[in-house]
């Protein structure tokens, strides 16, 4: 093990962030910690961190264990000297060795034959053999440039860089220290997608274990190999990725929510009991005992209520022509950097289009360009009855930071009431007297929510999005992929969440070489399509030149194909195939079986006095999904024999 939590319970005052939480890293894993934005998924990583101590319990990390936690706060970090020197004090054995061994190196020039000092040089240059440092240099250029720097970008001051790309320097410093457990929270906030893949495989490959707060789904299925989410103040772990992390939890939320129902009716059968004898003399002792009993019992959380399930509905005014926006030999240069020249492209009535690539290709540019909020040369043509709402970091500015959050979403003009105001604001993180809140006092992070909020609640029928999801949770940004997919409208948004962009886009554009490719399909098509164009450019490129057509040989008379014998009945076949047939019917019975057990494991699961006991309850939830995946397996093993025998049949 390399670190862990044992019996751990943390408050922040009144607040509980976990209570009696056990959690334990075993080397190699990549575990994705998931929750609910506000649950304490960042506190827990400060746990193992050891920046702060638990109420109750143990925070356990084996002496030799090394931790690198990347987190928000480091970019308060700031210097002049380049990216690159910044990101080699990860070697700080290395560098001070360097400077012994060039000290050395000018003593023995001097005296040459001093042997104390000839050892302590040998010494040292095994030392940095040992330790690789001659390739340090290399190491951290081809970090560097995996998270997207460029070779001019490594000299310049690290102060020169936004906080997005100075995050990124100290990741490469952390993943250059090689810690045993790297702990990294958000990481591919502000990474554009070619990063975030470079990232992704590096990791996958890891030699260490890695735990990753994300709101990134694709990342997360691709990446990780057990999900832990911090949920109503406890751990739930699930050995598996996302995917299998959602179809999980659905099962066990199901029993849970049960169980609560369950609970809830053995609750006030016991209540009306105690109500009905308590007053009576020959019941009195009876009705005592209940109401011990039933302050005994530990509650079950009703798991319904932390997130209900709002949906977000968008309402489009006026139906637009067929085509929506055309650019026509739009060119936009920055003094060298062009980022269009002579680039033309169409938006239709329907089209729901991702504007993809990697940073400084000018994504976010475009957008203006199209939106008209960036002067270029060259035509945009805007169609007929198109209303837009766009959406992007400077609307911020837009916000009136005098007003609340509901007056200034009554400011949209969409007829809403104020209730149906609140309840989008709560799909974007803002509940109860949040709504009251001055614009002036938010983060940038929540005035952006604002911001995108406004944007979704106005009639528009084309919607211009800039990274829409930057500062959304999970559910979150289901509800909004949820909305964008019975939207009506149009739209072109910027975005590097795989996941999101995968989920709403019919389109894909891409700027390539000055120009706008278009794509016709889904993301997980245009990867497929780029995927084949490389496989098939690697390998015309690697294939030898033709060589000269050979002289044809003469056309020889075609022999006729003789059938095969006719073979008798094979011995072994057959008794393959009666052993196959007692496989069949063993398995038969055994799915009987397990059928029959695991529907008396769910009525035990519904008995009251289960949930009253929580020891007794976890034994069986447990034994219920034992049973549940061994009655899968079996199902599985019967259809394959079952094509097994198919298949032993024919050859009789």
């Amino acid at each position: 093990m390399l670190a862990g939590l044992q019996n751990v319970t943390f408050e922040f005052g009144a607040r509980v962030i976990v209570k009696d939480a056990t959690w334990h890293i075993q080397p190699n894993e990549r575990i994705g910690l998931i929750g609910y934005n506000g649950t304490g998924k960042s506190t827990l990583l400060k746990l193992f961190a050891g920046q702060y101590s638990p109420s109750e319990g143990t925070v356990e990390r084996s002496r030799s264990t090394t931790i690198g936690y990347l987190h928000q706060d480091l970019l308060s970090f700031d210097t002049n000297g380049s990216i690159l020197e910044v990101a080699m004090t990860a070697f700080e054995r290395v560098l001070q060795l360097e400077k012994e061994i060039e000290e050395l190196g000018k003593e023995l020039e001097k005296d040459h034959e001093n042997n104390d000092l000839l050892i302590r040089y040998t010494d040292a240059l095994h030392e940095m053999d040992t330790l690789d440092g001659y390739t340090i240099h290399h190491r951290t250029e081809e970090i560097l440039q995996g998270l997207g720097f460029s070779n001019s970008d490594l000299t310049r001051p690290f102060r020169e860089f936004s906080g997005g790309w100075r995050m990124r320097v100290l990741l490469a410093k952390m993943i250059l220290q090689k810690p045993d457990l790297l702990l990294l929270d958000e990481p591919t906030n502000h990474m554009d997608l070619p990063s975030i893949e470079w990232l992704e495989k590096y990791l996958q490959h890891y030699q260490g274990s890695v735990v990753i707060v994300s709101h990134d789904k694709y990342f997360l299925n691709r990446m990780v190999t057990k999900i832990v989410e911090l949920y109503q103040r406890e751990l739930h772990i699930y050995n598996g990725n996302y995917s299998f992390y959602e179809t999980e939890k659905v099962q066990r939320v199901e029993l849970q929510q049960r169980a609560f129902e369950n609970q809830q009716d053995y609750i006030r059968q016991q209540e009306r009991f105690i109500e009905r004898f308590k007053a009576k003399a020959s019941k009195a002792a009876a009705a005592q005992s209940a109401m011990k009993r039933l302050e005994k019992v530990e509650r079950i959380e009703n798991v319904e209520i932390e997130r209900p399930n709002i949906k977000i509905n968008f309402r489009v005014d006026k139906t637009p022509g067929r085509v929506l926006a055309t650019l026509k030999d739009a060119t936009k240069k920055f003094g060298e950097i062009t980022i269009v020249e002579d680039a033309s492209a169409e938006i239709d009535r329907g089209d729901k289009i991702a504007l993809i690539g990697a940073n400084g290709k000018g994504k976010s540019t475009l957008l203006r360009m199209v939106a008209g909020a960036e002067p270029f040369e060259g035509e945009r043509v805007w169609g007929h009855n198109v209303e837009e709402s766009f959406y992007a970091q400077h609307q911020l500015e837009a916000l009136d930071v005098n007003n609340t959050l509901l007056e200034e979403m009554q400011l949209c003009g969409s007829q809403k009431t104020d209730l149906e105001l609140r309840v989008l604001l709560g799909c974007f993180l803002f509940s109860g007297d949040d709504v009251d809140k001055k614009i002036k006092v938010l983060s940038g992070g929540e005035k952006a929510r604002v911001a995108l909020a406004k944007t979704i609640v106005s009639k528009a029928n084309f919607l211009l999005l800039d990274e829409p999801t930057n500062h959304l949770d999970m559910h979150s940004c289901d509800l909004l992929i949820d909305a964008l997919n019975k939207y009506e409208g149009s739209f072109l948004l910027v975005s590097h969440d795989r996941y999101f962009i995968s989920k709403t886009a019919n389109k894909i554009w891409e700027i390539e070489d000055q120009l706008i490719r278009e794509f016709k399909g889904t993301y997980e098509e245009w990867v497929d399509w780029k995927e084949r164009n490389l496989a098939a450019k690697a390998a015309a490129a690697s294939s030898p030149a033709p060589k000269p057509a050979a002289a044809p040989k003469p056309v020889q008379q075609a022999q006729p194909v003789q059938p095969p014998p006719s073979t008798p009945i094979n011995k072994e076949n057959k008794k393959e195939l009666q052993k196959q047939q007692r496989v069949f019917q063993e398995l038969e019975e055994k799915i009987a079986k397990l059928s029959k057990e695991r529907a008396q494991l769910e009525a035990s699961l519904s008995d009251p006095s289960t949930y009253s006991d929580r020891s007794k309850f976890t034994a069986a939830e447990a034994a219920y999904k034992k049973a549940s995946e061994e009655l899968t397996r079996a199902n599985q093993q019967y259809e394959q024999v079952f094509e097994k025998i198919m298949e032993l049949e024919k050859g009789f």
